[in-house]
């Protein structure tokens, strides 16, 4: 999936260049699934071995934000939350920012 397939785009200094990416708060739900983190776990492994495509890894890191958001390795032993449906929070991110 190409989260900025509807992303609007400007133009600065004759560049195109995307508009601010709006992410949505994923309301916890009964059947999310919680891991413990190990070694060598990345959002894009996780994505892809929850979702079957690792492109959705934007989605566990979201919506575990007590986690560095800025890699894609959480931390090992701590407990992270795996959203159960991804599709809703695609259809709320395409929404939001179209």
């Amino acid at each position: 999936m190409n989260r900025y397939q509807n992303i609007p785009q400007t133009k600065y200094q004759k560049k195109r260049a995307y508009q601010t990416s709006r992410y949505p708060e994923i309301p916890f739900d009964e059947n999310d699934l919680y891991v413990i983190v190990t070694e060598g776990d990345r959002y894009d492994l996780l994505a892809q071995r929850y979702y079957n495509d690792s492109s959705l890894w934007w989605i566990i890191s979201i919506a575990n934000r007590a986690q560095p958001q800025n890699s894609l390795n959480p931390i090992p032993g701590s407990q992270i939350r795996i959203p159960n449906d991804p599709v809703q929070v695609i259809n709320t991110f395409n929404q939001i920012n179209s």
